[in-house]
């Protein structure tokens, strides 16, 4: 099996549920705080350059969700600014397997390049941080908590 760095925001349960599954395939998982890293254009390219600019943000990121920030309408080189100033607006996990790369966590993908064995999954994407039985999604920075997804609190972000 394979030893996969998985960068991630630390205390979102969708990253925990996402690390479970690669662990329960038989996977050895190196958790990295996606906060914490030192990202370049380069690095951060080298998993983000093969997917459309659109593609590269958590869709879930406060900023996002409200319109301030359009994905869409974004030059790539305008996005690297934004997504090296706060590494919350990237989509993740970023997912590194020796030189190979990914981004995101879409099983069908995930079992097509590393595998999953015979882990079992409830949905072909387990990406987001899901909270509670609302089913919110996490995007926001760090210090929130699941009461503020149950109560609608944006917290810090």
């Amino acid at each position: 099996m394979a030893t996969v760095t998985f960068y991630e925001k630390p205390g979102c349960q969708g990253n925990a549920r996402q690390k479970a599954l690669l662990a329960a395939a038989g996977h050895e998982v190196v958790a990295k705080n996606l906060k914490a890293e030192k990202w370049s254009d380069e690095r951060l390219l080298q998993f983000l350059a093969p997917l459309p600019v659109a593609d590269w943000f958590n869709r879930a990121a406060p900023d996002v969700k409200s319109g301030e920030i359009k994905p869409e309408s974004l030059s790539a080189s305008e996005a690297l600014r934004l997504l090296l100033a706060n590494p919350l607006l990237i989509r993740r996990p970023l997912l590194e397997v020796g030189e190979a790369r990914h981004v995101g966590f879409d099983t069908t993908a995930i079992a097509a390049w590393i595998g999953l064995g015979d882990a079992s999954v409830s949905t072909d994407n387990l990406e987001g941080c899901v909270h509670g039985d609302g089913g919110g999604q996490c995007g926001g920075g760090e210090g929130h908590s699941h009461e503020d997804h149950v109560h609608g609190r944006r917290g810090e972000r």
